[in-house]
């Protein structure tokens, strides 16, 4: 099995530009094609470079959220200071969290990565916990030698 970790977290805001994802969510190349579209528009648009530039922290967020029974895709960072032209402020509970760490070239890949170790293959197999909705976000921590560091970030409850 994948290697998870569970982790109280405090709660914690993140500031977001998003878009709504259009495909099936049971399809997830087209699911995953949407958000890698997206993240290459607001990489190569000076998007991501603005939250950057009023983050807290270096991490980087790719948060997938259900909102008025819409899918939506966000960018973001943690931050105290708002910008006009952001989409939504995305509030994470404090309470336990599902952690599944790993790698990848590109952002888009460690998200893909994340999201199919934790919702394919730790999630169905952690018999302690359940997802039971909320955000849950791909966080990039860092990088090591060529390659991006990050975790995936899944809110859960006690069974």
């Amino acid at each position: 099995m994948t290697n998870y970790t569970l982790e109280e977290k405090d709660s914690f805001t993140v500031l977001g530009f998003g878009t709504e994802l259009k495909s099936d969510y049971r399809d997830f190349a087209s699911l995953n094609k949407e958000k890698a579209d997206f993240w290459e528009t607001v990489s190569e648009d000076g998007t991501l470079d603005t939250l950057k530039n009023i983050a807290m922290n270096d991490y980087v967020f790719a948060v997938n959220e259900a909102v008025n029974n819409r899918i939506m895709f966000y960018a973001g960072v943690m931050t105290e200071e708002s910008l006009p032209e952001a989409s939504r402020l995305i509030q994470f509970p404090k309470g336990e969290y599902l952690v599944v760490k790993g790698e990848g070239k590109t952002t888009s890949e460690l998200n893909d990565k994340l999201t199919g170790l934790a919702f394919g293959q730790v999630l169905p197999e952690v018999s302690e916990v359940a997802y039971v909705g909320g955000p849950n976000a791909t966080v990039v921590i860092g990088k090591r030698d060529d390659l991006l560091v990050g975790e995936m970030w899944i809110p859960v409850v006690r069974k």
